[in-house]
């Protein structure tokens, strides 16, 4: 028979068979097996048997039911599945052998994920045009951070579809979607989430229960980040390099993959606050939104002015999503392209030896080692966009205005000039060699 084995925590090592055809799993004395935890609801989770094998269906539980990391509203279950009733993990074993996951192992592999998702990224983009028009390399660049673990924040006036764009792209996508506005007066418990204080009817116990906030989702959209101030900014900090969330000295885990895609009004505009550096430098991108051209501002006009509905097709599944992470993380890449991205990087900082004159008179602060992190893994996220395995300095350059612009920060004499990052790194590029035989 079936058997659950608790894997951590006060009750770590405890056993319970699941008896009969239907075993349900909860606080309340009325279940088959009583978990009087915090995090478990009063009926959590029912396991049960159909058509000879094991299946496992949350019963609208307040912090959910995971199956290997990935939430479920039921699913099979096999021997060697890691399930999490609220925060308690478990072992399902059973006499049934288990399945194994599918691993990529060979080139042969790696390069028919790469051409596959080659074609689905041309999938993506024809899905997305159908509601955003123009665009295009904002779309490339938001599926680059995508497969890459990487987190954007788009820049733009506002009414330039930024919002529009990354609701249209998690339709696309297979992925649990939410949205927060961010104002002055949202607090970090409105995004991390917050303790409530429960009462028992029948017994009259109180106890606090926690209730997991928005940020518990795929994909996130943090709407003009930049209109609340710093404290609620950064109960973003945590969940954007960890993948958690702490409160009240429990930490709980996000689901994978975890986006976050944030929006940003110019900092000129009233109401707004800077981000602060470190919570800048958690995002892999900065993408900036510009005005459309005169044909695409036609089309929008006409085509958003009319009763014409859209249909959006799903193209990618969160299991797909973390297969291409993996592929892109496993991607071989040159020494070459490694000494270009760091020397890219460490040009940047006024302080280095190699850096160019115009950077010792723009720049008071330059681009960190994430900088350096981020340039690699998107040169080969580029590369498996466009269905290579081969990694290239021109991948680097790619994606080096999207990763440098916000990790560069300039003084007076450059504002006073008219120097923005973006025209520095493009100096940067033009003036930065590629390694030579020398350097090696």
């Amino acid at each position: 028979m079936p058997k659950l084995t608790i894997l951590d925590g006060p009750q770590q090592g405890r056993t319970v068979t699941v008896a009969g055809s239907e075993f349900i799993i909860g606080r309340d004395p009325d279940c088959q097996w009583q978990l009087d935890l915090p995090s478990v609801s009063r009926h959590h989770v029912r396991i049960f048997s159909l058509d000879g094998k094991w299946r496992i269906r949350d019963l609208d539980s307040s912090n959910g039911t995971k199956r290997n990391g990935q939430e479920i509203e039921e699913s099979e279950l096999v021997r060697g599945d890691r399930v999490s009733i609220g925060d308690v993990p478990v072992m399902f074993q059973d006499d049934a052998p288990p399945v194994a996951p599918a691993v990529v192992t060979s080139e042969v592999d790696i390069q028919a994920i790469v051409t596959e998702m080659s074609l689905k990224t041309r999938l993506i983009e024809t899905e997305i045009s159908k509601a955003i028009i123009g665009q295009k390399s904002v779309i490339m660049q938001l599926l680059t951070a995508i497969i890459s673990k990487g987190h954007v924040l788009m820049i733009g006036m506002p009414g330039l579809a930024k919002t529009m764009m990354i609701r249209t792209l998690s339709e696309v996508l297979d992925l649990k979607f939410r949205r927060i506005q961010f104002t002055p007066d949202l607090m970090p418990s409105d995004i991390t989430g917050t303790d409530v204080l429960e009462v028992d009817e029948q017994t009259g116990k109180k106890e606090y229960r926690f209730i997991k906030g928005p940020i518990f989702t795929n994909i996130l959209l943090a709407d003009e980040i930049n209109r609340t101030p710093p404290k609620t900014q950064a109960a973003l900090l945590e969940a954007m390099q960890e993948h958690r969330v702490t409160a009240s000295g429990q930490t709980y885990q996000l689901d994978l993959p975890f986006f976050v895609l944030a929006t940003q009004n110019p900092l000129e505009q009233e109401g707004t606050y800077p981000l602060p550096e470190a919570q800048l430098d958690r995002f892999m991108f900065s993408v900036y939104i510009d005005y459309p051209d005169e044909h695409d501002e036609e089309t929008i006009a006409k085509v958003t002015t009319g009763q014409q509905q859209v249909e959006l097709h799903k193209v990618l599944t969160g299991a797909e999503i973390l297969k291409l992470q993996e592929v892109v993380r496993g991607m071989p890449v040159s020494d070459h392209v490694v000494k270009f991205a760091t020397r890219l990087v460490r040009a940047t900082r006024p302080g280095d030896a190699r850096a160019p004159e115009f950077i010792k008179k723009w720049i008071h602060c330059g681009a960190g080692p994430r900088a350096s992190q981020f340039l690699v893994v998107a040169a080969k996220a580029n590369a498996v966009i466009d269905g290579r395995l081969l990694v290239t300095a021109d991948d680097v350059r790619k994606a080096a205005r999207s990763v440098l612009r916000h990790r560069m920060f300039t003084n007076f004499t450059a504002d006073s000039e008219g120097m923005d990052t973006d025209k520095i790194v493009q100096k940067l590029l033009e003036t930065v060699p590629e390694p030579g035989e020398k350097d090696y």
